[in-house]
């Protein structure tokens, strides 16, 4: 059995075949499956933000576009990149090992999604799991300012290279099977609009955070990295509350973040600067 998100219904089980509908890029897919994914933008956060990259040129076309129809209904969308792990979102668990059997063939590095739908998606797969991270969402509750020395400001473009460097370094340390794409065009299109807070202390940058575009009206923390030599004394904290900060001026209702539940710390810090659990995930990779 799936297991819903609070507050949503879990979907009516299919009495027959099920069959999921696919295009072959972002000018086909349907209205109403982005509309289905709009009921909860929080658990739907990362399909959300896939598919406005990919409207908005910034993601590579080629993936995989999938939705679940139900009649006039949709009951489930997955959304790939090349080279990236498949999204899933909550579905009736049949539906999820029938689109297992849909993609047998394609290149799937790996799947990320609600806890339960992840599993039931890698126990279905033609290859065996070569690791994974357990993931929670979080939601921004009442934001609490963290005590840390220093002050906040947007990155410019002056500090292109300097944040395209953290970048790899969050990616290697945080996803080390990460395709190895340059983030710098990336970085430069959230320079560009205020999405990439730096940190500052002594004068000198000492943490980077930053958000996606608001999408939905909801935007999640992406990225959130000290280097080694400035950690443990507050910063990253205090970063990730200015970027809190930053999304909520964006006029977002939501603000939400994931957390690697391997890391107790960083887990307690977020909570600890006002956000709260939501929902457990799974990003789960393929040998």
């Amino acid at each position: 059995m799936v297991v819903p998100h609070r507050g949503r219904p879990l979907p009516r089980q299919y009495a027959g075949p099920v069959e999921w509908a696919f295009c072959a890029d972002i000018t086909t897919f349907p209205p109403q499956a982005e509309t289905w994914l709009r009921r909860d933008p929080a658990a739907n956060t990362v399909p959300l933000t896939l598919l406005l990259r990919l409207r908005l040129g910034q993601a590579p076309a080629g993936g995989v576009l999938g939705w679940l129809p139900d009649g006039p209904e949709v009951r489930g969308v997955v959304v790939q990149t090349p080279n990236y792990p498949i999204v899933v979102t909550d579905a009736p668990a049949e539906a999820v090992t029938a689109l297992a059997g849909a993609l047998d063939g394609r290149e799937v590095p790996g799947v990320t999604g609600p806890l339960a739908t992840a599993e039931i998606f890698r126990r279905a797969w033609s290859r065996p799991e070569s690791g994974r991270m357990a993931q929670r969402l979080y939601r921004l509750g009442a934001p609490r300012p963290p005590a840390a020395d220093g002050t906040a400001r947007p990155a410019g473009p002056a500090d292109l290279d300097l944040v395209a460097g953290w970048y790899r370094e969050f990616l290697d340390e945080s996803h080390p099977d990460h395709p190895g794409d340059d983030p710098a065009p990336g970085v430069r299109l959230g320079i560009e609009r205020g999405e990439l807070i730096l940190w500052e202390c002594g004068g000198r940058p000492v943490a980077l955070a930053g958000f996606t575009p608001p999408v939905a009206g909801a935007a999640r923390i992406a990225i959130v990295y000290t280097p080694p030599a400035h950690r443990r004394r507050g910063y990253g904290a205090a970063v990730t509350h200015a970027a809190s900060e930053a999304a909520l001026r964006t006029g977002v209702g939501q603000v939400l973040l994931f957390t690697d539940l391997s890391n107790p710390t960083s887990n307690s810090i977020y909570q600890a600067i006002g956000y709260v659990p939501v929902a457990d995930y799974a990003h789960i990779s393929f040998g």
